[in-house]
């Protein structure tokens, strides 16, 4: 079975209207889900938030692990693509990775997002196909989103990388540092804005210090 195949073009047309109910139905999901979780979620309780029949949600989506589904590729996607849409006449390695650190990190620290990890997380051995569409289009996607721009960077001369994927993780990984497992876990407060400016700054400082091209201020020289 493929990953939400709720819409078959080749059978079932889809007009605008139905596909605005869609997104409806989703965002009234996001409601539900976000407030009493997966487990306490009902699909009636979906179907007052959206505003429609349940008998319309089932229209659109067979269960309620495929609206989850449905749910968590919709917001993973949209947040990898508003994070890596840079300004293209940043020419400054660094000034580049400090606004894609910035953007990341606000987005992960938000308790909705923090939410939505902690209960795809608990589903995922109940119901892997989710977990693994939270993986592709969360993690996976938007590394590969910032793989692409490290690569040209690389190829202007700015960043020397063999694997850009494996450096795109490991600056996304610098980035987080401790502090989105401590929120998973309850542990300690949102980071302020200048708790997030420092550790992302160190983590531009950590990754250049190995592939910039030129020394990262404040870091030795590779």
């Amino acid at each position: 079975m493929t990953m939400i195949d709720t819409e078959n073009p080749a059978t079932t047309p889809r007009t605008e209207p139905e596909s605005s109910k869609r997104r409806d139905i989703i965002d009234g999901a996001r409601k539900v889900f976000f407030e009493k979780g997966f487990d306490g979620a009902s699909m009636d309780e979906v179907a007052k938030a959206a505003g429609v029949s349940k008998a319309t949600i089932y229209v659109y989506f067979s269960s309620k692990d495929e609206l989850f589904e449905a749910l968590v590729l919709n917001d993973r996607a949209r947040s990898a693509e508003h994070l890596f849409v840079v300004d293209p006449s940043i020419e400054d390695v660094a000034s580049l990775l400090h606004r894609i650190g910035i953007s990341f990190m606000t987005m992960m620290v938000q308790p909705d997002h923090i939410r939505l990890v902690r209960m795809v997380i608990a589903i995922a051995e109940k119901f892997p196909r989710v977990g693994r569409a939270f993986f592709d289009a969360g993690p996976c996607h938007g590394g590969q989103r910032l793989a692409d721009l490290l690569r040209q960077q690389a190829e202007l001369g700015r960043l020397r990388i063999d694997d850009d994927l494996a450096a795109a993780f490991e600056f996304l990984n610098l980035c987080q540092s401790n502090s989105v497992k401590g929120l998973l876990f309850g542990v300690g407060g949102q980071p302020t804005a200048a708790q997030i400016e420092e550790t992302v700054d160190r983590a531009v400082r950590v990754f250049l210090s190995y592939y910039g091209t030129q020394p990262a201020q404040g870091a030795p020289a590779v």
